[in-house]
């Protein structure tokens, strides 16, 4: 299929999903006030170790909540779009249903990945935008700042996904991998401060093991305007590594699939 094809099929399933999800318009409002409760708590954790003057090493109070506002964009964004299409996956092969997904004419990668939207994370990406706002206002951050941190931001989506997926794959040979995956977003936690708030042995588990620091603390760095380049070309080597990987390692794990039909 062609980009202009898949773009045309993205649309008809975003528009399908979003008119199911507005069936349960309350769902919306419990969903907003849940990701006020748990930005209330992450704030008030951050303000625990900012309160007696105590900094953690080259981050000031703003510069902190750079962080927590882009770790807030991405819990958004694994709501809306990881969280009810990869959390599928396991369901698919434990009913047999992903029978009829890899018999469709469309990529099965890309059918998994992108089959349903989720308006319920659409609160956290309004928050983590707000308090983006609010700590670069106080920083004096340009529109500049925000766009050149897209490109390390969107390299930390791909890996994201790509670690996600890869998860969700090994459903094939273990079925029921839901905890796997509540232990990825789990560590995912750890994002919430930069990573330099962490000692020297999970600093290194949560860059080189997994890849937390790409995900929240290059972003934020690069938004401030002083991250290294080398940091910026790493995030986007691993992003391309893990997307690479997450493709072979699904057509390999299909391999092993038996179908509920045979």
């Amino acid at each position: 299929m062609s980009v202009k094809r898949y773009l045309r099929v993205l649309r008809l399933f975003w528009g399908a999903a979003i008119a199911a999800e507005m069936e349960y318009r309350i769902n919306f409002a419990i969903a907003s006030i849940t990701s006020l409760g748990n930005l209330a708590g992450s704030l008030f954790g951050l303000f625990l170790f900012y309160r007696t003057g105590y900094t953690f090493s080259g981050w000031q109070w703003e510069e902190a909540l750079i962080v927590l506002g882009v770790f807030t964009l991405l819990q958004g964004f694994s709501a809306t779009f990881l969280v009810p299409n990869l959390n599928r996956i396991v369901t698919h092969v434990e009913q047999g249903t992903l029978d009829f997904v890899l018999l469709k004419p469309i990529s099965s990668q890309f059918w998994l990945s992108t089959r349903a939207v989720s308006l319920w994370g659409m609160p956290d990406l309004v928050f983590g935008m707000a308090i983006l706002g609010y700590a670069g206002s106080k920083l004096g951050l340009t529109i500049a700042n925000y766009l050149i941190s897209a490109v390390p931001l969107l390299f930390g989506i791909a890996s994201l996904y790509s670690l996600w997926f890869m998860l969700g794959s090994t459903s094939i040979w273990f079925v029921k991998v839901y905890n796997v995956t509540e232990v990825l977003r789990g560590l995912l936690e750890a994002g919430r401060y930069p990573i330099v708030a962490y000692p020297a042995a999970y600093r290194f588990f949560f860059t080189f093991v997994v890849p937390v620091a790409f995900l929240t603390t290059v972003p934020a760095q690069t938004m401030l305007g002083r991250v290294e380049i080398t940091w910026i070309t790493g995030a986007g080597l691993l992003a391309i590594a893990l997307a690479w990987t997450s493709s072979a390692f699904w057509r390999f794990a299909l391999r092993f699939y038996t179908s509920a039909s045979s």
